[in-house]
C-alpha cells in the first residue's frame, strides 16, 4: 500500500537560493519574467523533459495592474492570484485588453466566493472540501462556465494550512465525481517551509498519477527546480518576477 501519511523526513532541508529582490513596484518584471523562464528550462533540461510541458504562473497578488503590464508586455499570459476581490478589481480591465489571459486562483476560496471564483477564473488550484465542491458545482451549473479544477492537498498536515490531508484524497475526490458531477483535473501543495520539498512534490505526484490526473501545480519561487524534477506540469512563481511583497 501506498503510504500517504505526512511526511517527515529527517534530512536537513536543501539549501534554497536567497531572494534578495526589491519590493513590488521596484522590481524589474520583465528581466525577473525572463530569468525565471531560463530556470524553468534548464530544470527541464535537466531532468530530460520538454520544457513546453511545464507552465508558468506568474502569481501576481497585491501587484496592482500597472504592475503586470511589463509580463504581459513580455508574452506571459497565465497568472495567479490569491483573493478574489482583489482580483476583481484588477483583472477585468486587464482581459479586455488581453483576451488571450489564462487567470488561476491559488489561494484559499470562501464556499460563498464560489460564484465570484467561477466567473472570473479559469482555474481553481484549491477544492479542498465537500462543502467548496458543492458550491462550485452549483455555480458551475448555473453559469455553464467551467473552471479547471484542483484538489489542493496538505502533504505537510499542517493545521494552519488549507488542503485536504493525503489519506483523504480518494474519498474528497470520488465525492467531487460522483455526488457533485465536478471534472477534477489535477493537484496543488505548498510543502511546509521547513521541510525539503522533494519528498511532499514525489507524494503529489504519486497520488495524481494513481488517479491519472494530469496537472501537477507545486513549486513556486525558492523551489520550482525540485517540483519540476517531480514532474509539475505548473509552477506558481511570483516573488521571483514581481519582488517581494508586504506581508498582508
Amino acid at each position: 500500500m501506498t503510504d500517504e501519511s505526512p511526511i517527515r523526513d529527517a534530512t536537513p532541508p536543501l539549501a534554497k537560493p536567497p531572494l534578495a529582490k526589491p519590493p513590488v513596484g521596484e522590481a524589474d518584471v520583465a528581466a525577473g519574467l525572463a530569468e525565471v523562464r531560463a530556470g524553468i528550462r534548464r530544470a527541464a533540461e535537466d531532468s530530460e523533459r520538454d520544457p513546453a510541458s511545464v507552465h508558468l504562473v506568474a502569481v501576481s497578488k497585491t501587484v496592482p495592474a500597472e504592475g503586470i503590464l511589463p509580463a504581459l508586455e513580455a508574452g506571459q499570459r497565465i497568472f495567479g492570484e490569491n483573493y478574489v476581490q482583489e482580483s476583481k478589481g484588477k483583472w477585468p480591465a486587464l482581459k479586455e485588453r488581453f483576451p488571450d489571459i489564462e487567470l488561476h486562483l491559488v489561494g484559499p476560496l470562501q464556499s460563498n466566493k464560489a460564484r465570484e471564483a467561477v466567473e472570473l477564473f479559469d482555474v481553481i488550484h484549491s477544492l479542498d472540501r465537500l462543502s467548496l465542491a458543492a458550491a462550485l458545482a452549483k455555480e458551475i451549473e448555473r453559469t455553464g462556465r467551467a473552471p479547471k479544477l484542483l484538489i489542493q492537498v496538505n502533504t505537510g498536515d499542517e493545521a494552519q494550512k488549507a488542503g485536504v490531508a493525503p489519506d483523504q484524497v480518494d474519498v474528497l475526490l470520488s465525492e467531487c465525481r460522483e455526488t457533485h458531477g465536478l471534472a477534477i483535473h489535477g493537484l496543488m501543495c505548498i510543502p511546509p517551509a521547513e521541510d525539503p520539498p522533494s519528498p511532499h512534490f514525489a507524494l503529489l505526484a504519486r497520488i495524481a498519477g494513481r488517479h491519472g490526473l494530469p496537472i501537477l501545480s507545486m513549486g513556486m519561487s525558492a523551489d520550482y527546480p525540485a517540483a519540476i524534477q517531480m514532474g509539475a506540469t505548473h509552477v506558481r512563481v511570483g516573488t521571483a518576477i514581481f519582488g517581494r511583497r508586504a506581508r498582508r
